[in-house]
């Protein structure tokens, strides 16, 4: 009996000798490489989900990877029968595009005055010449997710976005969440993480339809973490208590007037100009990051009169309530279970991930592929759901326990895809998190969940979240459906705003420092509010926690 292995959800019979890569390249699998299979460029990383046992042991170009990563230029198959599971770090489909921007920005038109400018065949970064071209004139708006990384393509002289692209960030050999990824970027040299994600966006960028280098700057968003790893800062105090980037230490020190960052495109590892300006917005403090203050400028929250709240839900939830008179931020560890990491069958929200389930009256499911194909995993929109019909057919109880007295429930038998209990306590933890965070940040404003007149669900995740699942779980706030606002990924939205605007831009830098940043560690009831928020059940009212 052959070896039969899937990848990326596609089956193939291999043998003993064959190179993984070779395998998937013969399927029609798209592996990244930039060094023709040497094993230098590390971008070749496969997770294996089931018979490592059935590969070659790991190699010396592989001792930067553990647990289930391996890089597929360097396995062999070594078994004469089993069965393998792995997949690629997944890509989303690009989409080749041109329209106007359009953003929740109260109405106010956003200036279109980029950073980058002509004059005559002079291309100018801020007045000063960088080149000399007729040529278009491109920029890019990057928002670095724990999980999902995101680019958008414009034209800096039309605003008009010409493509985006994403997909699942390959730095999650380092570890799923940030203080894995902080751990391994501190224990190991070479700046592994960073130069792995500039391979892979590389790539993506000599994909799009223009010439790399008529692109002229890029603007990265992401928590402080992501953020910082991407521009070779130490993350080590990030990690360590009060959780503070290097650019919040040397402000507080006097040494910088801003959290943001700048340098140039042959610095960051990328196939743009090589004089072109890569420049990471300001983070607010701690672990609320550059994608937190981009969420604001989405909003127009400098200009806002009503009193709104941002939850941007993933690795970690950026929550900011407030308006233009006051302004409160915290950053929920949540942890990547919705975002699919740590559970079983878990992906990001790319082309095979079921994003939507229902239960049928005989207890057997429909389910939402995105891409409409064969499903390779659940992530966080399909998790939710799930949740949510377990709990209202009382298959589930509050606490998360399956009732029927099994470990796991089967959502497609044919394609192997299951939930485990194991599962709900990842995601029981992660959604405690969010909801301890809503109970502090409302309480330290002193107002209640009713008393926010738009509740923004932000985030490529909280765009396709179904309401009432969401509430069902107390993911969110049980209030009126009217006040809930699904905006979508409102961090890259800020991002391309940041890219096309210098006003805006400058406007972003004074808004930071207004920013009241509740640490939700040091809440002396935080604990309290974790322990509730881990039930399945909504999450009725903040009032009875308001500070006087």
């Amino acid at each position: 009996m052959p070896v039969l292995m899937t990848i990326n959800g596609i089956q193939t019979q291999v043998r003993p000798g064959d190179l993984l890569f070779d395998q998937a390249e013969r399927v029609g699998v798209r592996v990244p490489t930039s060094c023709q299979k040497s094993g230098k460029c590390k971008e070749c990383v496969v997770e294996v989900n089931g018979g490592m046992d059935l590969l070659s042991p790991p190699t010396e170009a592989e001792k930067h990877l553990k647990g289930n990563f391996r890089l597929a230029c360097q396995c062999r198959v070594i078994a004469d029968q089993g069965q393998i599971r792995c997949h690629t770090m997944r890509r989303g489909q690009m989409r080749i595009e041109r329209h106007a921007l359009g953003l929740p920005t109260s109405g106010r038109p956003i200036p279109l005055d980029p950073c980058v400018t002509r004059d005559g065949d002079r291309i100018l970064i801020d007045g000063v010449e960088i080149e000399r071209s007729t040529g278009p004139i491109h920029g890019i708006a990057l928002d670095l997710g724990t999980t999902t990384v995101v680019l958008r393509l414009f034209d800096l002289e039309t605003g008009e976005m010409i493509a985006d692209a994403s997909f699942e960030n390959p730095q999650r050999f380092g570890g799923s969440d940030v203080m894995s990824r902080i751990r391994y970027d501190t224990e190991h040299g070479g700046k592994l993480l960073m130069r792995t994600l500039a391979g892979y966006l590389s790539h993506v960028i000599e994909a799009f339809p223009v010439d790399p280098r008529s692109i002229y700057e890029v603007v990265v968003v992401g928590n402080s973490t992501m953020r910082d790893l991407f521009f070779r800062q130490s993350v080590y105090s990030i990690g360590q208590h009060p959780y503070r980037s290097i650019t919040e230490i040397e402000m507080m020190q006097g040494k910088r007037s801003s959290t943001s960052l700048s340098d140039t495109g042959r610095r960051c590892l990328l196939p743009i100009h090589p004089r072109a300006r890569v420049w990471g917005a300001p983070i607010i403090s701690g672990h609320v990051g550059a994608d937190a203050a981009a969420c604001m400028l989405a909003v127009d929250l400098a200009h806002e009169e009503r009193l709104v709240a941002i939850m941007d839900i993933g690795t970690n939830t950026e929550l900011i309530v407030g308006n233009r008179h006051r302004i409160l931020a915290a950053s929920c560890p949540a942890g990547p279970a919705f975002e699919g990491g740590a559970i079983a069958c878990g992906m990001p929200g790319l082309d095979g991930a079921i994003e939507d389930v229902s239960m049928n009256g005989d207890g057997t499911f429909r389910l939402g592929v995105i891409g409409n194909g064969p499903p390779q995993g659940i992530c966080g929109s399909g998790l939710v759901d799930l949740l949510a019909e377990l709990l209202r057919t009382g298959r589930m109880n509050p606490m998360g326990r399956f009732e029927d007295g099994l470990d796991r429930v089967v959502l497609d038998a044919q394609h192997g895809i299951y939930f485990l209990e194991s599962d709900v306590n990842e995601l029981a933890q992660a959604k405690a998190a969010n909801a301890a965070g809503l109970q502090i940040v409302f309480s330290n404003y002193g107002i209640d969940f009713d008393d926010v007149e738009v509740f923004y669900l932000a985030g490529g995740f909280g765009k396709h979240l179904k309401i009432e699942s969401s509430k069902r779980i107390g993911l969110i706030p049980n209030i009126d459906d009217s006040k809930i606002v699904q905006v979508g990924n409102a961090a890259i939205e800020g991002a391309c705003i940041a890219l096309l605007s210098k006003t805006k831009r400058q406007e972003l830098e004074q808004l930071v420092k207004r920013v009241e940043h509740c640490r939700l560690e040091t809440h002396p009831r935080f604990f309290d509010y974790f322990v509730e928020g881990c039930q399945f059940k909504p999450l009725e009212t903040a009032r009875a926690h308001v500070a006087g």
